[in-house]
């Protein structure tokens, strides 16, 4: 038996500088897609493989290789063997046609005895593939089932990628395996740092790749490694300064997809800067100069950043002073406007929203802000809150979007708006409230903390969402230009962790009503459509908090639209599943469900408690009776475990039905009563959730 040899595995793809927002993404992609091809042709055991990813390259070092596949065995059927020949038990033409494809005689064909008979079959030894005639294949797989959102193209050629590749590096043990990708020819030559070794590195073998681009090329492949040594860094220099580095895990994760070789250097600042709204110094460090900010003991900012550059300076003094510069210059212009915002007050700002298209179809901020002022005082009023407040700041929000600060900085809109309301002696309820209203603002964010900020949150997002769907720009497949999906996730959120137990279709209606009264837009279908539309998020919310597609799909089925009520069913349906009478509960529920879904007489089906024949439908009908009177009060309250509690309890009672009865009896009367007892059953259990979306364990595992 031939010894199968097993060797490591390099490739490597160099390329121009690819976007740093998803090298990560790119560089785990690139693996898993090589891993996946190598193990199905059975060339790897495992998938332990280990990626790399720096800005000018992708590579993936995948161990214990195979040179050649397993052999294996491939089965073709043919006739079974009952049509395979005649009655002097000679082969039909079928069965020499079969053997003619194979190329092989007749008496060379094998049998093959299933469950549903017995066949002819052709089984012949495939030889295992090679990894040098099947490698280039992969790599191409591996590049073109990247989640590259925009493909370019450069030169002559047709090839398309997210940046140009300038070399292929493609390595078995010691060998370079012979390829050609994007008319790249493979060889064992990858490339040192940009800066400080731009020249040719050899590799001598695939286990050396990574040691010898590190010592050799001061190149860092591996992306975690990277990512480790500049967490460790900024958190040195931020002790260093007396204080604390906010190591933000999305710059951090940007930063290393930017340096092949980091080097953490810290800088200061002019420290009257600090009089200007620290989001904004940190918006100016984080967000456009990709700097990691410090702060003291109280959380309070210090005039300190730290930058991390690509390379390590002869003179990190000059790379100091350069950042310093450039931030400094950057901060001044922020104090700029900070100071020329502070000299007119949120209120004049209002009145130049006239100005400022909202949407060409749905007015201008002037009109959103009349939309938002009076549903934020209705809302306010239908929870027992000071509309006063609320009104408030419905009618200064937006008018941060006009000022300089936020012209210069557009992610600080809101934040803006809260420090210039408390400039303008606004009360704090409602500074506060302006400061909130776009929360969340993304997955994850925090809620609005005040009434008055949650409330006008709210209302803020239900008026855009309604606003486009009236006018018909809904988002269509994967494209969601206006962040729809997101304000939706938003609302639910804000209404079920604030436990707030408004109803999401009477919301939108009153959304609808605001701009049919301000703008005359009417779209009665827009209602439905977004109502529908916000229910379809729980299943994302819901299925990442750990609770089943099923028992999403079971609550929204019966289409409640108040999304506290949908909490409460959901979190009492999975602990209902928990029990140890639900499984059969279910299964008799599906059964009764099957049975009325397969009839046509139900529009006949009154229930007449005279036309009871047996004992136990007679039982059944009074405790479907007796458990109406006391699950009833608990559906008021939305205490839906107890309701399902006392619907567990019906168990015995349905089982005996069964067990006793046949529901589809020869007397149409009597079995037409049973099919009214079985409905009331079925509303029963349907005005908590349709159960008949609940899978059972059996089920589940089929």
């Amino acid at each position: 038996m031939t010894k199968v040899t097993r060797q490591d595995l390099l490739i490597e793809l160099g390329t121009e500088e690819l976007p740093p927002a998803s090298l990560k993404a790119l560089g785990k992609e690139f693996a898993n897609n090589l891993g996946s091809q190598l193990s199905q042709a059975d060339l790897i055991e495992d998938l332990e493989l280990k990626w790399f990813a720096t800005p000018r390259r992708l590579a993936v070092l995948i161990p214990k290789v195979a040179r050649n596949g397993k052999n294996r065995i491939e089965e073709r059927r043919g006739p079974s063997v009952n049509h395979a020949f005649d009655e002097d038990n000679q082969p039909t033409k079928a069965t020499k046609g079969f053997a003619k494809s194979c190329g092989v005689s007749v008496d060379k064909l094998d049998r093959l005895i299933t469950n549903k008979g017995e066949w002819l079959v052709y089984k012949r030894e495939v030889p295992g593939q090679n990894i040098s005639d099947a490698i280039e294949s992969y790599i191409k797989f591996a590049i073109q089932n990247l989640p590259i959102a925009k493909r370019m193209r450069w030169g002559d050629g047709s090839y398309e990628f997210v940046r140009p590749i300038h070399w292929l590096v493609v390595i078995h043990g010691s060998k370079v395996i012979p390829c050609k990708v994007f008319n790249i020819l493979s060889n064992r030559f990858s490339w040192g740092h940009k800066f400080m070794v731009p020249k040719k590195i050899s590799i001598p073998s695939a286990a050396q790749y990574e040691n010898i681009l590190e010592k050799k090329g001061k190149v860092i492949a591996d992306f975690e490694k990277r990512s480790n040594l500049i967490e460790t860094q900024i958190n040195r220099l931020g002790v260093k300064t007396g204080g604390h580095a906010i190591v933000d895990d999305k710059l951090l994760e940007t930063v290393t997809a930017l340096v092949e070789k980091p080097q953490a250097l810290m800088g200061t600042f002019d420290k009257a800067f600090l009089k200007i709204p620290k989001e904004a110094l940190i918006s100016s460090m984080r967000d456009h100069q990709k700097y990691f900010h410090v702060v003291d003991k109280n959380k309070k900012l210090l005039p300190v950043f730290i930058t991390v550059s690509n390379i390590q300076s002869s003179s990190p003094t000059r790379v100091r002073k350069g950042n310093e510069r450039v931030l400094n210059a950057r901060l001044a212009d922020a104090q700029f406007f900070w100071e020329n915002d502070k000299k007119h007050s949120l209120e004049i700002g209002k009145h130049r929203l006239k100005e400022v298209l909202f949407h060409r179809s749905l007015g201008t901020l002037e009109d959103k802000t009349k939309r938002l002022k009076s549903l934020s005082i209705e809302v306010a009023n239908m929870l027992s809150v000071n509309s006063v407040p609320c009104s408030r700041a419905a009618d200064l929000c937006k008018a941060d979007l006009v000022t300089g600060m936020v012209g210069e900085f557009p992610e600080l809109q809101g934040i803006m708006g809260q420090y210039l309301a408390k400039n303008s002696n606004e009360v704090k309820a409602v500074s506060e409230a302006i400061g909130e209203h776009y929360l969340p603002r993304y997955s994850g964010d925090r809620l609005p903390k005040t009434k008055p900020g949650t409330i006008l949150s709210l209302v803020d997002k239900l008026d855009t969402l309604t606003g486009l769907f009236l006018i018909n720009e809904e988002p269509t497949g994967e494209k969601d230009p206006h962040g729809l999906r997101r304000l939706s996730l938003g609302i639910i959120r804000i209404l079920i962790e604030k436990k707030i137990p408004l109803d999401i279709e009477i919301l939108v209606r009153m959304c609808a009503q605001s701009y049919s009264a301000h703008l005359g837009i009417e779209n009665k279908e827009a209602i439905l459509k977004t109502t529908a539309f916000i229910t379809e998020r729980y299943r994302t919310i819901y299925s990442a908090r750990g609770f089943m597609l099923d028992e999403i799909s079971a609550v929204v089925a019966i289409r409640p639209t108040q999304p506290l009520d949908i909490d409460y069913r959901l979190k009492a349906i999975k602990r209902f599943r928990r029990g140890k009478h639900a499984n059969s509960l279910i299964s008799g529920y599906k059964r009764v469900h099957n049975i009325l879904k397969k009839n046509t007489e139900l529009k006949n089906s009154i229930l007449n408690t005279h036309l009871f024949v047996d004992p136990s439908e007679i039982a059944l009908s009074k405790a479907l009776e007796r458990t109406q009177k006391l699950v009833q009060p608990s559906l008021e309250t939305g205490n839906y475990s107890k309701a399902l509690g006392e619907l567990a309890k019906l168990r015995t009672e349905v089982d005996n039905f069964f067990d006793s009865v046949m529901v589809l009896d020869n007397d149409t009367e009597v079995r037409i009563n049973r099919f009214a007892l079985l409905l009331n059953l079925v509303a029963l259990f349907n005005s908590i959730a349709d159960f008949s979306l609940l899978s059972t364990p059996e089920q589940i595992h089929e």
